[in-house]
């Protein structure tokens, strides 16, 4: 058995949530709001879920210098040491590099547990269980482990994994990673039996990472290695180093390259909050498939809707079929529900033409 106060977490929080606009903005991203009125954002039910197996200590969050106040808000049991503001965004490999080093000050032997800050789990009771095996699992090997989800469709905004041998009860060999496949692949992938959803959530041994980073990807190395890590100049020394990191997802810089690669496999209701028709497949429906968030609504001859307002406004609508209706601030939105690519396109024009006052 490992020793528990070696588990520690890391939540990525520092993504601007473009495809959620107007709902999410720059200064408000998705993962500080509150979907489904919880009372707790993503961010604080992310926490709260993997604070009932890591203590609060051990858990860090790393997000971008411009939200610094948000985590602090919704976090206030986190010390400010807890906090890794970056000062410029380099995608998911450098974040975890630069975790990795900061928990290996910390503690040498620590087990790490990566997980984004905006995924929703159904079966948090299976899903904390298989995290606790998972870090067992990587406590006594050096091996990297990812999260494989069963598909229960043929999604195709989700990365897949093949699996190979099976190491142990429920533990994978990964044969090859996919990303987001065409329609008729992932039908194909999901008749297989062979491919699981990518949850992008990781664990390893903290070792066993950064030794995977001076293999895969020495540029970030010669970037951050460093015995600052813990002192008064870690900020400063980041603050100079980090934005010259490549900029490179962990999926595609190391797992996807790395021969020690398996994954645990599971069913925990889970998805990833990544867009508007996400949304609307998890969000309660009416009998003609419309769904209403926040706001009252009246409607008319219409079916396949998503309808999110501010609370206290009514949406009356007649005659529309499967689309997004979303109003946030200065912004109303209206497009085909599944044309929601191009979100980012509306969201680049508008600041080309407005500036950032609607963004």
């Amino acid at each position: 058995m490992i020793d528990k106060r070696n588990n520690y977490c890391v939540i990525m929080s520092g993504g601007v949530g473009s495809r959620f606009w107007p709902y999410s903005r720059k200064n408000l991203p998705k993962q500080f709001l509150d979907f489904f009125g919880t009372g707790r954002s993503l961010l604080q039910q992310t926490f709260d879920r993997f604070n009932r197996i890591i203590p609060t200590e051990n858990i860090l969050i790393v997000t971008n210098e411009l939200y610094a106040n948000l985590v602090q808000q919704q976090l206030p049991q986190l010390n400010p040491s807890q906090i890794l503001l970056e000062p410029s965004r380099r995608n998911t490999a450098p974040c975890i590099a630069w975790a990795s080093y900061h928990i290996k000050a910390m503690n040498p032997e620590a087990n790490i547990v990566v997980a984004p800050s905006d995924h929703l789990i159904l079966k948090e009771d299976e899903f904390l269980t298989a995290i606790s095996r998972g870090l067992e699992f990587v406590g006594q090997s050096d091996k990297l482990l990812t999260l494989g989800i069963k598909p229960n469709r043929p999604e195709t905004g989700y990365g897949y994994i093949q699996i190979a041998a099976k190491e142990k009860e429920n533990v994978y060999k990964v044969k090859t990673f996919t990303e987001k496949p065409e329609l008729e692949l992932a039908k194909v992938f999901l008749a297989s039996g062979e491919f699981y959803w990518n949850s992008g959530l990781f664990m390893w041994n903290v070792n066993s990472i950064i030794k995977a980073f001076e293999k895969y990807l020495p540029d970030i190395v010669r970037n951050l290695s460093s015995d600052i890590y813990g002192t008064k100049e870690e900020t400063t020394f980041i603050n100079e180093h980090f934005p010259a990191c490549t900029n490179v997802s962990i999926d595609f810089g190391v797992m996807e390259k790395a021969d020690n690669v398996y994954v645990s496999l599971g069913d925990f209701g889970w998805s990833d909050l990544g867009t508007w028709g996400s949304l609307y497949d998890l969000s309660n429906k009416d009998a003609n498939g419309n769904v209403s968030l926040k706001c009252h609504t009246q409607l008319y001859d219409s079916k396949n809707n998503i309808i999110v307002l501010p609370s206290g406004k009514l949406a009356v609508v007649s005659g529309l079929e499967g689309y997004l209706v979303a109003e946030s601030d200065n912004v109303l939105l209206i497009c085909k529900k599944d044309e929601e690519s191009a979100i980012r396109k509306y969201v680049n024009d508008a600041q080309l033409k407005l500036g950032d006052e609607f963004i």
